[in-house]
């Protein structure tokens, strides 16, 4: 995949570190993601990844470093942060009780979109993701595969610089998949939209991304296009290459990881 990039980031961590108490879940970490790359960030079971896309969509604070999205700290700027992207959770974050319409409505009014073009911006986000026949239907009586186009069309709706895909295919099938992710690189390519993913399907991000940092234990250990990293493990596929950094052993998130982010989701629903 190649785009065309700006000269400016459009994401940005500055020896970024998050501690949560002995834990370190992430540990100085740095790299940047050009404006309208299609950029993967990989790395086993409690590498880090969550807990990094957690502080770039300003759900956690950084214990040090700085993180920025097209410019704005995330820490001292959430919400004009938060304008700039789209997210997509791993789990579904529509309401069942809704119509897919309905959804979309909510989303319009949290995020300030105008009332004048609410209506026209819907109804072309849904047609997009082939919805627009469905509009009226409970979520409820969605498939996996609609639930995540209507997430999709959600996190667009606001016009994002930015998209995140955290793990958007889990659970899918094959065709499914392969449908979402034509979608995204159509929108990327078409729009300039920067799209940070993670997944675990590795095939999803040699097909789909420009470049690719693997993360482990807290550090970025490769950081590079699928022809650099296979170039720099000496192996002939982005599965060998992923291995050859992170090892073949099976990995387990820490509990105490755990525990730590449920207290911190906790403590902020406490605070609002």
């Amino acid at each position: 995949m190649q785009s065309n990039h700006s000269a400016h980031p459009a994401i940005s961590l500055n020896d970024v570190t998050k501690k949560f108490g002995d834990v370190m879940a992430v540990n100085g970490v740095s790299f940047d993601v050009a404006a309208g790359e299609m950029f993967a960030f990989l790395g086993p079971n409690g590498a880090g990844k969550s807990t990094t896309i957690k502080m770039l969509t300003a759900l956690l604070r950084p214990t040090s470093g700085t993180l920025t999205l097209n410019g704005h700290n995330v820490a001292t700027e959430p919400d004009a942060a938060r304008r700039t992207f789209g997210i997509v959770f791993q789990d579904p974050s529509v309401d069942n009780e809704l119509t897919a319409y309905e959804n979309m409505e909510l989303h319009a009014a949290l995020y300030n979109v105008p009332r004048n073009a609410r209506r026209s911006r819907i109804n072309e986000l849904l047609k997009l993701v082939e919805l627009d026949t469905r509009s009226g239907s409970f979520v409820k009586t969605f498939s996996g595969g609609m639930i995540r186009r209507l997430e999709i069309a959600r996190g667009l709706l606001h016009h994002p610089k930015i998209l995140f895909l955290d793990e958007p295919t889990i659970g899918l099938d094959t065709q499914t998949r392969t449908l979402l992710w034509n979608y995204v690189r159509n929108l990327s390519h078409d729009s300039g939209m920067t799209v940070f993913f993670t997944t675990h399907y590795l095939e999803e991000a040699e097909d789909s991304a420009d470049r690719i940092a693997i993360i482990d234990q807290g550090r970025i250990v490769a950081i590079g296009s699928v022809e650099q990293l296979t170039s720099q493990t000496n192996t002939d596929s982005l599965e060998e290459a992923y291995l050859a950094l992170t090892g073949t052993a099976i990995r387990e998130e820490s509990a105490d990881a755990r525990q730590n982010l449920r207290r911190v989701a906790n403590a902020r629903g406490r605070q609002r």
